[in-house]
């Protein structure tokens, strides 16, 4: 059952890939995912550079550009509306007993847990409203969201425009097993956050 639900969410958003309007969507996933949207914008960036491997790095600088802007977002909610909207966001992704750990962490190593926690599944939301939150020097978030996300975005589209037809092969023979790595990516990084940090 689960090999056919996943074979039909790649089908589908493989047509969406290839769709006029998915740079677009792309860019809404980005800027949303970087301040309250849970699904990364990998899931899309992949598909799509899949589908069109000559727009790869396009596609990886509107990642990149989208969701540092996002993240501009995320920062202001945290600066000016962690009180209401700020927390309204931590307690539905089940963080509120992690905030106080990670707040106090962030006002000594905050540079490092932005260039870190950008790379991994470990939700950007959350640092970028920690940013805000501890008044972390705007500049200094801007320029290291851009180099963290950036990283991660251009090195996927890089692997993709160079490796696309095999990647793609590979992805499709293990489709499933690909499918549950990535759901207990994303979940653990949820957990990651609410239980050890």
């Amino acid at each position: 059952m689960s090999s056919l639900v996943f074979r039909s969410l790649y089908d589908w958003t493989m047509r969406q890939a290839r769709r006029p309007n998915a740079p677009r969507a792309l860019a809404v996933v980005s800027f949303l995912e970087s301040s309250v949207f849970p699904i990364p914008p990998d899931v899309m960036l992949l598909p799509m550079c899949l589908a069109a491997p000559h727009r790869s790095f396009q596609y990886a600088f509107i990642c990149t550009v989208a969701s540092v802007l996002g993240g501009m977002l995320g920062y202001a909610i945290g600066f000016f509306l962690i009180e209401t909207l700020g927390q309204w966001i931590i307690r539905i992704y089940g963080l509120a007993d992690a905030w106080a750990a990670f707040e106090s962490a962030y006002g000594e190593y905050g540079l490092w847990i932005i260039l870190i926690k950008g790379l991994t599944p470990i939700p950007y939301k959350l640092v970028t409203i920690a940013s805000g939150a501890a008044h972390f020097s705007l500049a200094v978030f801007i320029i290291a969201s851009v180099v963290t996300r950036g990283v991660r975005f251009f090195l996927l589209a890089g692997l993709l425009w160079k490796f696309g037809p095999p990647i793609q092969v590979f992805i499709e023979r293990r489709l499933t097993l690909l499918g549950w790595i990535f759901l207990i990516a994303l979940v653990g990084g949820f957990i990651v956050i609410r239980y050890l940090i």
